[in-house]
Formats: structure tokens, C-alpha cells, sequence
């Protein structure tokens, strides 16, 4: 998450007065990287995947699954383990890597080195996933569980839901009715994050979040667990104030959000061209697969009417004042009126490919005009510096005294500064200096599965379909208005069965279709030797001859109509065949052995059946589990005894001791039976 360094983090009063150098500097250090690597290419695909886990203890006397504080000295366990796995390790093999998060009962762990675009590579995920997961579960205490899950249910209910307890009264950081002080990395820049994101919007963060209505909730619904008269902090009195609303789930901290544990991919690209076709190719993909993999719908101890956290992390770093809210007039301090937090979904589209049309950056979008034209006079063309002046707007959050003076030169410090704490759907990300990693793009917005097989899953479902993407030059464009309100409709409980959402009809370039290619693609795949490994250098398709009447010569309303979740994953009609009919024709162009295939199609499954309805997502069996469990009163509260059920039935289901044949399909077989493999 961000930048760890080391060394003295100014309170907000300081950090402020640095805020301009830090913006002006940080455009300096991207300068000097595009100077020197704007025409750098030939990069073939490496990609990662970042996995969080909740450390979660079970105590079964008390029938009370509490979250494990002990992260630093977890991640120093297993720093050792790994240090010695390797030491006589062939050079192909990497041990993996275990990093520390926000919440201090978390961990993130990421393959040892990059996968490649071999098929092996792309098979070996789930076991390497697998293998983390059993390394970690091994040097924990023996009630203690990495549990892959996106928000822990009673996260600031009442009563002990911390190994050890502490007392929210003493949170200085947050000022949080119900959040610990201690729940906090203790690494300075997170407690300085959060109390600068306070301080900076002059209020704590305000999260209300739709109470599940079932026959015996209260209506309206006026938490009784809010300590409304608390007088401790300043901010105390804004939950009665208003903060808190009627039939809501009312949260007041950052940990709220950045406690919650996601799946993260990342994809280098051939150079930079190609990371910004790929960067737009999955903009309107993030609403889906957030839809898709809904997995959180229990907040502080109640069943919430989402499935999903997005709007939790938006609200929970939400640093924008009232005026920059709109709430308030501007005032003299506030440059800007900003209309989404700085975690959000993508707000530009910034590739400069022919199909990408004016019309589809429809929304409002701030930008520093300074670092706009400074941008522009330096041969940045006109959507790539207003994408980063549009990032630069916001403020740097965190500064260490040590390193306010850097060398621009080979720094990036300033740029990633802004850059990292502008938490989007996706991440356009520049080389690091001095470093042999190219362009790359982040893809982030998944929710974390309960099981390796899902979470690997998913990650091939995206891999192959940035590879169809660039592959076959398809054109996924929709109005960044649309893809914003597919991400409010991906939030909705059971969105997945029940939503429909935006997408484009025809997705071929101009001159191709389904009904023209015999493979339900624009590809001519018998005209060429199939490839033995994932490609990732694709020319651009070129414009027609009549590019500008094909681009422009209909309006953009008539690209794109309301699917179902079905329709989209699974196709619609002879003329969309779906996002996995496009995976299964790229898949077409590779040569594969069967047994390989045939694990793919195990993944891609998975995929399909989520998306049909006949496999439900993770937040649809949690809460099925809640309503149908006995100590259940149709309340919408999920208490102590329900929590400790769920968790231990979801960590049943990973290790493949419970069947849950309505979530996973028959073949899972769980971590007990498989416990994954680097190769050694």
C-alpha cells in the first residue's frame, strides 16, 4: 500500500506547506522517466498478483473469532522461513514475498518473482497461491487461520473482535467511536495517513452504508451500538450531528476500508502504447469483476443491503473538504471541486488509439491546468498530462521530513508520493528509476476470494482477457459516466443474478465481427503458427480508410445497451460472444496440450457458472449462512456465536473439509489435500 519509508512523518499543519514541492517535483521525477523511457519497448509479459489475508484467532471456549494483532511479528516469522527456503534454490525459483498492510491483522503476499507468459506459468498460479497460504497457516499459533476474506463481519461491533482487546477510546489517530488505535499498522506513515486524511478534511470520514431489512429489523433503524454522547474527541458529536444516518450502517475510520483484503493483478506491457490501450481495454471491465466477486456483505456486526467494500475504501480515505465536497462553498484553501474521493474508479480514458473517442471522458474531471501545460510543453501529449495533472490535484498526504529534498533524477519518491495514494478501479504505472521493470497497469478491483482455486480463477480469467484485448484490438469503450454508475450497480446486493449493467454491443474494430470470423473473433487464426506462450507486443489496429465516419458517424448511445451479468461473461447473441467466448478465441491461437486446457477450462468454469447464476458469489453464501443459521432473529445483526460459525466454516470450505457445492464447483478439493509448490 503505498510507500514505506523510513524516517519522520509531518503532521498535516507541516506536511501542507509542501504540498506545491511535492507536486512540482513529483512532475519533474515523471519528466525524467518518460524522457528516458517513452520509446522503450520489446518488454515481454511479466505479471504478479497481490493476496491479502486477515489473520484471524479462534477462540472456542468463548465461541469468538477475533483478528490477530500480532502482524509484525508474523511477518518477521516468516521473513526467516523464507530467507532459508532458498538459500540452495535453482535461479527459475523464488520464494515468495509476505508484506505488511493497514490493518495490523493482515498480510500480503506475492509470488517470489513475476510469472511469465508461459502456459506453465499461467497453471502454476493457484499452486503457488496455495503455497503461500500453507506457509503462512504453518507459522502461525495453532488457532490462528490466514483466512483469504474480504471485510472481517464484527470489525467495531460491540464486545472483543481483537487478540489482544484494546479500548477505541484511545484511538488518536482516527478518533473513531469503534475502531482501537492499535488496529493501525504501527509503521509511522499509517497512523499519520489516518490522521492527516482527519485533520486535512476537518472531520473524520462518514460511511453509511444501507442496513439489510429483514422481518424483525428495527424501523427506521437507529443503531443502538453507536456510543452517541461519547465526549472524548472533538468529532465525538457528528455521528448525532447527522453524521450517522437513519437505517445505516454508520463507520467513522479509515480502517473500515483499508482493513479490507482484495485481489490485485499486474501486467507489463510491451511499452508504453500498449499500457494505455490495455490500461482503457480494462477500464469498463472493473464494475464486472466487482460484481462478480462480491464478497462482503457484513459491516460492523450487521448484514448490510451491499455485497461489496468499494464504497467502504472510498468513504474511508475520503480526504476532500466540504467545499471540495460540494457540500459547502468553496473556501480559500480548497483549489478544486472534486467530485469522487481519491480512491475511486478510473475518471479518464488515456490511451491516444483512433477508437478511443472524445465522448467517452464525459464526466468532470479537475485538472492543475499549471502541470497540465507544463506537461504538454515537455511532449506529453494532451490525454496523458491531463490524466496526471487530474492525479496531481489532490494533496500528498503523507511527506517525510528525511526526504522533502530529493534528486529528481533518479527519484521517483515525489511522483509515487501522489501517485500511490490515488487508489483507482486501475493504475497506469510508470517504470521505477533505475529499475528493469517497463510500463505496467494495475488491475484492482476485486474482491479476495475465499479459496485459492477462485482467487487463481479469477486471476486467469483477466490474464487471458488482456490478452484477447490486445490481441484481436478490441474496443470495450463506454462513457466513463456508465462505467461509474456499473460501479454503483456492482455494489447492490446480489448484483451479479439480479444487476444489469452497461456494456458495449459490438467490441470488434471496424471491418470485423463475430459473423465474419470463423472463430468468434477478429483473428484469422489458421493464417499463422499458434503461439506457444502468451504474446505481449500486439500491433495497434490501423484506422480504416474511413476512420473518421466509422469512430465517429453514429452517437455514442447507440454502442451500448443494459446485460445481464450472463450476457456479458457468457455472450449475447450472435454478434457478442461474451467476454469468455473472446478468451476461448484467443485461446484458439495458442497451442496448448489438452490436460492443459482442460485446467483452464476448470478456471474459466468457474467464471461462467458465477456469471449464470448456477455457482453464487461469496457474499451471497455468507449471507445465506447468516439468515439460515440458528441463533439467527431476522434482525439483520450477525452476533459473536454467528461470526465464529462463519469463520470457521469458511475456513472448512478452503481446506476442503466442508462442501459448499452451491459456491464451488464439484472438482475444488481444498488446501488440505493440495498444499501448494513453488517448483522445488
Amino acid at each position: 500500500m503505498g510507500l514505506l519509508a523510513l524516517g519522520t512523518p509531518l503532521p498535516w499543519n507541516e506536511a501542507k506547506k509542501y504540498a506545491d514541492h511535492v507536486r512540482t517535483h513529483g512532475i519533474t521525477q515523471f519528466l525524467h522517466i518518460w524522457e528516458r523511457l517513452k520509446d522503450r519497448t520489446g518488454d515481454e509479459l511479466l505479471w504478479g498478483d497481490e493476496i491479502e489475508y486477515m489473520v484471524v484467532t479462534f477462540d472456542n471456549e468463548e465461541k469468538n473469532a477475533k483478528l490477530s494483532l500480532r502482524q509484525t511479528e508474523i511477518l518477521a516469522k516468516l521473513s526467516n522461513i523464507v530467507d532459508g527456503i532458498c538459500a540452495d534454490c535453482p535461479d527459475d525459483i523464488s520464494p515468495p514475498t509476505f508484506h505488511p498492510e493497514y490493518g495490523r491483522y493482515m498480510l500480503e503476499s506475492t509470488p517470489g518473482s513475476p510469472y511469465t507468459g508461459s502456459i506453465g506459468d499461467l497453471l502454476s498460479v493457484e499452486s503457488n497461491m496455495r503455497y503461500r497460504r500453507t506457509l503462512a497457516r504453518k507459522h502461525l499459533n495453532p488457532n490462528e487461520v490466514p483466512l483469504t476474506f474480504t471485510s472481517f463481519p464484527r470489525l467495531g461491533a460491540p464486545g472483543q473482535f481483537t487478540e489482544p482487546y484494546y479500548d477505541p477510546a484511545d484511538a488518536i489517530s482516527s478518533h473513531s467511536l469503534f475502531l482501537p488505535q492499535e488496529i493501525t499498522n504501527p509503521h509511522a506513515r499509517f497512523p499519520t495517513l489516518t490522521a492527516n486524511i482527519r485533520t486535512r478534511r476537518g472531520s473524520k470520514v462518514a460511511i453509511n452504508l444501507p442496513i439489510f431489512i429483514d422481518e424483525n429489523t428495527p424501523r427506521p433503524f437507529i443503531d443502538p451500538t453507536i456510543p452517541w454522547d461519547r465526549n472524548r474527541y472533538p468529532e465525538d458529536p457528528e455521528a448525532k450531528n447527522g453524521a450517522a444516518l437513519p437505517d445505516h450502517i454508520y463507520l467513522d475510520a479509515m480502517g473500515f476500508g483499508m482493513g479490507c483484503c482484495c485481489l490485485q493483478l499486474t501486467f507489463q506491457a510491451c511499452n508504453v502504447s500498449d499500457a494505455r490501450r490495455l490500461y482503457d481495454g480494462l477500464i469498463p471491465i472493473g464494475p464486472i469483476l466487482l460484481a462478480l466477486t462480491g464478497a462482503s456483505p457484513i459491516w460492523r456486526g450487521y448484514l448490510a443491503d451491499v455485497d461489496c467494500r468499494w464504497n467502504v475504501i472510498a468513504g474511508s480515505v475520503d480526504d476532500r473538504t466540504a467545499g471540495e465536497r460540494g457540500e459547502k462553498p468553496l473556501s480559500p484553501e480548497d483549489r478544486f471541486r472534486i467530485p469522487k474521493s481519491r480512491y475511486d474508479s478510473v475518471d479518464l480514458y488515456i490511451s491516444d488509439n483512433w477508437m478511443n473517442r472524445p465522448e467517452y471522458n464525459d464526466t468532470y474531471v479537475p485538472y492543475d491546468e499549471a502541470i497540465y501545460d507544463r506537461l504538454l510543453k515537455n511532449g506529453i501529449d494532451a490525454l496523458l498530462a491531463k490524466h496526471i495533472a487530474h492525479l496531481f490535484i489532490r494533496d500528498p498526504l503523507v511527506i517525510f521530513s528525511e526526504t522533502i529534498d530529493q534528486d529528481d533524477s533518479t527519484s521517483s519518491d515525489h511522483f509515487e508520493n501522489l501517485q500511490s495514494t490515488n487508489w483507482q478501479t486501475l493504475r497506469f504505472k510508470p517504470p521505477p528509476p533505475g529499475s528493469p521493470i517497463g510500463w505496467r497497469v494495475e488491475f484492482r478491483s476485486m474482491e479476495v476470494q475465499i479459496t485459492d482455486f477462485e482467487n487463481a480463477a479469477f486471476a486467469v480469467f483477466v490474464v487471458l482477457l488482456s490478452r484477447a484485448i490486445m490481441s484481436f484490438n478490441l474496443n470495450t469503450y463506454l462513457p466513463i459516466s456508465k462505467v461509474d454508475e456499473n460501479m454503483s450497480r456492482a455494489q447492490q446486493r446480489d448484483a451479479s443474478r439480479q444487476g444489469r449493467f452497461y456494456f458495449r454491443k459490438n467490441v470488434y474494430p471496424p471491418g470485423s465481427s463475430a459473423a465474419s470470423s470463423g472463430s468468434s473473433s477478429p483473428c484469422e487464426c489458421g493464417s499463422r503458427k499458434r503461439d506457444k506462450k502468451l504474446r505481449n507486443c500486439f500491433e495497434a489496429a490501423p484506422p480504416p480508410e474511413d476512420a473518421f465516419l466509422a469512430v465517429n458517424g453514429h452517437a455514442v448511445e447507440e454502442e451500448f445497451v443494459e446485460m445481464t451479468m450472463d450476457e456479458i461473461i457468457n455472450g449475447k447473441g450472435p454478434e457478442f460472444p461474451g467476454l469468455l467466448g473472446l478468451i476461448n478465441a484467443y485461446l484458439d491461437t495458442l497451442d496448448i496440450e489438452p490436460q492443459e486446457m482442460e485446467k483452464i477450462q476448470q478456471y474459466l468454469g468457474l467464471v461462467r457458472r458465477r456469471a449464470d447464476g448456477s455457482l453464487i458469489t461469496a457474499a451471497t453464501w455468507i449471507r445465506n449462512f447468516v439468515q439460515s443459521h440458528p441463533d439467527y432473529k431476522q434482525d439483520s445483526v450477525v452476533s459473536k456465536e454467528i461470526n465464529f460459525d462463519l469463520l470457521v466454516a469458511i475456513d472448512e470450505i478452503e481446506r476442503g473439509v466442508r462442501k459448499a457445492p452451491d459456491l464451488l464447483p464439484e472438482y475444488y478439493t481444498g488446501g488440505n489435500k493440495d498444499g501448494g509448490s513453488i517448483g522445488l
